[in-house]
């Protein structure tokens, strides 16, 4: 009998310590699983939100090329700040009038008018085309026959477009130089002037490969357009000699 009692006890201890190991296993196997499941759950979500950076990255990269890429885009963001150009020349003139300066407004509207007038025309003529990098610049140094390749492929209208464009570039240069500079108080000192910065600008279209025409057409277009902005502003200028004419001036100190 005690040697049955002793082996039944140690059958139930035997039994009892295996229960004890296989609940031991099962919770360190779910322990297991559930930190598995943890490391997925992880990876994933960090999948998740990389992907939803990368799409987001990218909708903001589309979004701003479409406020700084396309020509509906320049022309909004003109728009959009009017309001802060007009701040900038009450700012000027009042800086102005308050040193003497004079006339205050009209030399602070025609600087900021320079500015706001020029800046979009050139930004939307070096924004690039379908296949910017990828083809070498066009160069096209005979008069007219660029204008003429317009008119046969794109129709009169594409042509009347162009040239209206071309024309306004430098027209807010050409109407207001000669009242902010008296030394460009001159039409054909305006002409070459807006003629250099075309130039300028068409060598930066050949250089940076923006899939556009280098054409001499642009450059004279370009110019006319300022020589004949500054033949409108012409009356203005003579007022402002005027001004400056009927100024006080100082009477020279007498030598000892």
């Amino acid at each position: 009998m005690v040697n049955r009692r002793g082996r039944s006890s140690s059958a139930v201890r035997v039994s009892v310590s295996g229960i004890r190991a296989v609940r031991h296993f099962r919770r360190a196997h779910r322990q297991d699983l559930a930190a598995d499941r943890g490391r997925l759950w992880c990876r994933g979500d960090d999948r998740r939100v990389r992907s939803a950076t990368d799409g987001n990255g990218a909708s903001v990269i589309k979004e701003w090329h479409g406020w700084v890429g396309t020509f509906t885009g320049v022309v909004l963001l003109t728009v959009a700040v009017l309001p802060l150009a007009a701040l900038v020349v009450w700012v000027l003139a009042r800086r102005r009038a308050a040193t003497g300066t004079t006339p205050p407004w009209r030399m602070s509207l025609a600087e900021v008018g320079i500015v706001y007038g020029t800046v979009p025309w050139v930004w939307m003529i070096l924004l690039p085309g379908d296949r910017a990098g990828a083809v070498s610049g066009r160069v096209s140094l005979v008069p007219l026959r660029d204008l003429l390749t317009i008119l046969s492929d794109g129709g009169l209208l594409t042509l009347t477009g162009q040239v209206v464009g071309n024309l306004l570039v430098f027209a807010a240069l050409g109407f207001l130089a000669p009242l902010r500079f008296a030394a460009l108080a001159s039409v054909p000192r305006i002409l070459a002037l807006a003629a250099g910065c075309s130039i300028l600008v068409e060598v930066a279209q050949y250089a940076l490969r923006l899939d556009r025409v280098t054409s001499v057409d642009d450059v004279l277009l370009n110019a006319a357009g300022a020589g004949l902005a500054a033949l409108a502003s012409r009356r203005w200028w003579h007022a402002r000699a005027s001004a400056l004419s009927d100024r006080p001036r100082s009477a020279p100190a007498l030598g000892r």
